[in-house]
C-alpha cells in the first residue's frame, strides 16, 4: 500500500481519483498542504471524502523545523530542547517529554490527523538531517525519553512510529541528498542506536519507520529493502507485530534499488506494510507500479495506525501539558 504526497491548500481533481485508488491507504500531509487551522480541518475531511474506506492521515510535527502546521497550533520545541534539559533535570525532562508528546497528539487528533511520524529516536550524532530533532547522544537518555513520549502519545490517541530504524544518528549523510553508510559492526549499533527503538517498542508504540542507510556490515542493501532488518531482526527475534514503513522513495538514498517500481518492489519484498511516495509528480508511476499487487486488503498493521478517540481531551488537559512546555528555560530553547 502507499502513503501519498498532495500538492497544495486544495484538492485537484487527479488527487480525488489517487484517493479512490484501491493501492492508496493514505495520505502525507506537509507545510505546502497547510494555510491555516480551519483550512487543515477541512482539507482533511475532503480527503476523507474521496474513499470509502478508512484513509490514513498522516504528517511530521515533530517540532522545531519539522513542525509542517504553525499557525494556531502549539510551537513545539525541538526534541533536543528535552534532552538538553534531561543533563541538569531528569526528572523534568521527562514531563516535557510527556507534555510535548500530549500536546501535539492532542492537537493533530484534534483536527482529524491520525499519525505524526514521531518520536525521532535517533541518536543525536551530527547526522545533517536529524540534527535537533534527535533526543540526546546518549542511547540509555533516548531509551528512557523515548519510553515517556511514547506513553503520552498512546494515551492521547495516536499511535507512535519510532524513527528511522534502526538509527540514522550516527552518519553524517542526509539521505535526503546522498547515500549514507554506517560501517559499524552489528554490535555496535545493537548496543547503541537499537536501544532506543527497544524501549519505545516496550512502551507499545505501533509503528517503525525504516531508514534509507546502508549498514554494509550487517546487510548490503538499506534496510527498508533488507528482509534481514525487517524479517529477521524486527519480525522474528524481536516478535514486532506492527506497522513497519518506509521512508519517502523521492529521497536520493532510494535510489538504490532502481527506479520508482523497483524502489516499491524492494520495500513491500523486504516487508514494508506501506511505501510513502510524498512528492505528488511520483504517484502516477507508483499507481501504475501497484497494479501487480492490486487485489490485498489494507494491512492490518496499518489499521491499527488509525487515531483513537479518548475520555481526557480536554481544554483543562491540553492546557496543563502547555504550560509545562512554556515552562521550558529559554536558554535550553535556543542553545
Amino acid at each position: 500500500m502507499l502513503l501519498i504526497g498532495l500538492a497544495s491548500t486544495e484538492l485537484q481533481a487527479v488527487e480525488r481519483d489517487w484517493l479512490a485508488h484501491p493501492a492508496v491507504a493514505g495520505v502525507v500531509l506537509f507545510r505546502r498542504n497547510f494555510a491555516s487551522s480551519a483550512q487543515i480541518a477541512d482539507y482533511i475531511a475532503a480527503i476523507r471524502a474521496c474513499a470509502a474506506r478508512p484513509l490514513l492521515i498522516s504528517v511530521d510535527q515533530e517540532g522545531g523545523r519539522v513542525q509542517r502546521f504553525t499557525d494556531g497550533f502549539t510551537r513545539l520545541p525541538p526534541l533536543a530542547c528535552i534532552g538538553r534539559l534531561f543533563d541538569h533535570d531528569p526528572a523534568a525532562a521527562l514531563r516535557m517529554a510527556q507534555a510535548h508528546a500530549w500536546v501535539m497528539a492532542t492537537e493533530m487528533r484534534g483536527i482529524g490527523v491520525d499519525l505524526s511520524f514521531a518520536p525521532v529516536v535517533d541518536l543525536g550524532r551530527g547526522n545533517r538531517a536529524i540534527g535537533d530533532r534527535a533526543l540526546h547522544a546518549d542511547p540509555a537518555v533516548v531509551a528512557e525519553l523515548t519510553s515517556a513520549y511514547v506513553g503520552a502519545q498512546r494515551a492521547a490517541g495516536m499511535a507512535a512510529t519510532l524513527k528511522h530504524f534502526p538509527g540514522h544518528g550516527s552518519v553524517l549523510e542526509d539521505t535526503h541528498v546522498d547515500v549514507a553508510r554506517d560501517p559499524r559492526t552489528w554490535a555496535q549499533i545493537e548496543s547503541e542506536d537499537l536501544r532506543p527503538f527497544r524501549a519505545g517498542l516496550a512502551a507499545g508504540a505501533e509503528a517503525v519507520m525504516v531508514a534509507h542507510v546502508i549498514y554494509p556490515a550487517v546487510d548490503p542493501m538499506p534496510a527498508g529493502y533488507s528482509r534481514h532488518w525487517l524479517q529477521t531482526v524486527l519480525r522474528a527475534q524481536w516478535g514486532f507485530a506492527g506497522a513497519i514503513l518506509s521512508d519517502d522513495i523521492g529521497m536520493a538514498a532510494a535510489s538504490a534499488a532502481g527506479g520508482i517500481a523497483a524502489r516499491i518492489d524492494a520495500h513491500l519484498d523486504a516487508g514494508c506494510d506501506a511505501v510513502l511516495a510524498c512528492h505528488p509528480e511520483l504517484v502516477p508511476e507508483a499507481l501504475r507500479a501497484m497494479q501487480a499487487r492490486l487485489g490485498s486488503s489494507t494491512s492490518p498493521h496499518l489499521l491499527a495506525l488509525q487515531g483513537r478517540s479518548i475520555a481526557d481531551h480536554s481544554a483543562a488537559a491540553l492546557q496543563q501539558a502547555r504550560a509545562t512546555l512554556d515552562s521550558l528555560p529559554e536558554d535550553v530553547f535556543h542553545a
